[in-house]
């Protein structure tokens, strides 16, 4: 879970779910009330994460599964994905931005 570089508070599950889904990239601390941002590494592994759910449609190539089954994964996937994201999100108190050089 995200803890506050400014309070040192740690963020709950929900709190952090609620904070990261949000079109504003500030997050507002619900203790001290100071903008974080999450971090490149964090984004990162949130990214990878992700890319957890449309990996099945590229394991369906090599692997043939029935499409009933492949239907009902995409749902408990997402919800597992979704569940562990509060746990890889990481919060610094300065913005970064994306450096691809």
């Amino acid at each position: 879970m995200p803890t506050c570089e400014n309070c040192n508070n740690k963020w709950s599950w929900k709190q952090t779910i609620k904070k990261t889904f949000t079109l504003d990239p500030a997050m507002t601390c619900p203790y001290c009330g100071e903008k974080q941002y999450e971090t490149q590494k964090s984004r990162m592994k949130n990214s990878a994460l992700n890319f957890v759910i449309p990996l099945l449609l590229l394991l369906n190539i090599f692997i043939d599964i029935p499409g009933f089954l492949l239907l009902s994964l995409f749902p408990v996937l997402f919800i597992v994905v979704m569940s562990l994201h509060p746990f890889f999100v990481k919060i610094s108190s300065k913005e970064e931005y994306i450096n691809f050089f």
